[in-house]
Formats: structure tokens, sequence, C-alpha cells
């Protein structure tokens, strides 16, 4: 099963669910035997909350699961979902709904973003993560900016690490001409572009000047799970929080952008020969 307490959270409420349609069973009716109302057992399904194990226990008993074996399974999940993920020492900085976002990173065996702002998350380099963290004030920057250029380094490990998920990354041509952090920062951070996309798992292209604006209007990340029981997710982020879209018609219309954005950019190859004419003029 993937790895991050937020994917097991959602395998384990996904299995939940099939077992009390298959028992006929109504939310509300679910609801109330575990002293809950409707509401929850949809959040539960959903993997947004946490798991008491007596719920999960009276719910396998509604739901006429009474093999020993099998019940101590669904237990032993929801105790792996409670686990707490490396990111737990940083929560005072996230918001819920970011969390959420780097438990699934996590678990995903395909990371597609696109971006017209800032070079991707995954993809900065450490004082580029200082200078957007600091909102380009280095006389800003405290302890918890400081905590949270560790968070973004610690994020960046799952590209590296044994069974490292896929990045495609597209991004827009204005990207790599605003100078965050100055001019020394973005040549340090169009070298580290190089470096990472020589890396077999990290694809990376840019969507020149004459090509913008088609594809899509705002920055997104898609992430894909070899969990079959993980559906595909789009993370729209915006200033008060974000969204997580996974209906299949949202899936389908993201999917199709990343399609024509695949075709709007320029390839790989002419991407690391763009960023080595820039490189080379900073």
């Amino acid at each position: 099963m993937s790895g991050a307490p937020t994917a097991r959270r959602i395998v384990l409420g996904a299995q939940l669910r099939r077992l009390r349609e298959a028992a006929e069973i109504s939310r509300a009716e679910a609801g109330y035997a575990i002293r809950g109302s409707d509401s929850k057992i949809s959040r539960m399904e959903l993997g947004r909350v946490g798991f008491k194990e007596r719920d999960v226990a009276d719910l396998l008993t509604m739901y006429g699961v009474h093999d020993a074996t099998e019940r101590a399974q669904f237990l032993d999940m929801v105790r792996m979902s409670n686990e707490r993920g490396w990111w737990h020492r940083y929560t005072d900085l996230m918001p819920d709904w970011f969390q959420d976002f780097v438990g699934l990173e996590e678990s995903a065996s395909l990371i597609q973003n696109y971006e017209l702002q800032f070079v991707p998350g995954l993809l900065q380099t450490e004082e580029y993560i200082r200078a957007v963290a600091s909102h380009g004030r280095p006389e800003h920057i405290d302890e918890p900016t400081e905590r949270r250029v560790r968070l973004r380094l610690q994020r960046q490990k799952v590209l590296t690490r044994q069974n490292a998920p896929r990045l495609w990354a597209v991004i827009d041509e204005s990207v790599l001409h605003r100078p965050i952090g100055g001019p020394a920062v973005l040549r340090r951070q169009i070298e580290h572009l190089l470096e990472m996309t020589r890396q077999p798992n990290i694809t990376l292209q840019m969507v020149a000047y004459g090509m913008s604006g088609y594809a899509a209007e705002g920055a997104f990340s898609m992430l894909r799970f070899a969990e079959p029981t993980l559906p595909d997710v789009v993370y729209v982020e915006h200033l008060g929080g974000a969204l997580y879209l996974d209906r299949p018609s949202e899936i389908e219309l993201y999917g199709r952008v990343i399609d024509r954005l695949a075709v709007d950019a320029e390839t790989p190859d002419q991407t690391r020969q763009t960023l080595s004419k820039l490189r080379a003029g900073l």
C-alpha cells in the first residue's frame, strides 16, 4: 500500500465505502451506528479525517465483516493511517489543506506540474526558496522562514529516494526571466534545472512566449498513483486555500490541458538548450 498516512486514509476510506454500499447501508445509518452523522461517514470515506479503531470496528460489524483475520487487517490499516508523516514537525507552518498535498505527494508515482510564476517547488534551489519564502525581502528572514525553507528542501527528497516518482513539469518562459532573489540566484537556479533534468525521472518543458496562455490560465499539479484505489488528484492552490479535484470529468479536463501543454511547449531537449543559452547570458 502507498506509504504516506494521507494515502492510507484514502485507501481505507474507499474500502469502507465499498463495504457499506455492498451491505446497502446509507451513510446516515452508518453514522448513527458510530454516534456520528452522515457527513462524518462521508469525510471518513474520502480519507479527510483520522480514523478511530472503535469506529471502524463498529462499522465492520455493521457491514457484516466478522472474520477475525480480515478485521485485524482493517484495524492495522487504521493504526498505519494515523501515523505521523515526516512533515508533522512543520504543521504549525502549514495550513491543513497543504498538509494533505504533502502527504499525497509522498505517495504519487507521477507528479505533473504547470507553473507560470515560479520554478516548481520540487526543483527550486535553497537560495530561490529563501527568496520566495521571504517575499524578496531578506531583512524579513527569521526562524519560521528558515523552517519553511527546510520544509521545501525536505519535500524535494521525494525525487531522489528509492522508487522515486516521475516529475513532469511545464513552466512558462517568463519563469526563466523573473529574477527571484536577483540575477545571481536566477543563474544558479537555471544551472540547477540543467543538473536536475539529467535525472531519468525528471522531465522539464518550457512554453515559449508565443504559445503562452492558450492551454491553461493558472498553475496546477496533477498527482497520479500506482495504488489502484487512489484516484488521480488535481491540486489548484489560491491565496486562501486550495482545491482538490478528483471527479472523472475534472481529471479528464486537466488531462487534456496537460496534453496540450506537452504539444505547445518546447521538447525536453529544446528546453535544455534554452536553459544553456540563458545561463550563458546571465
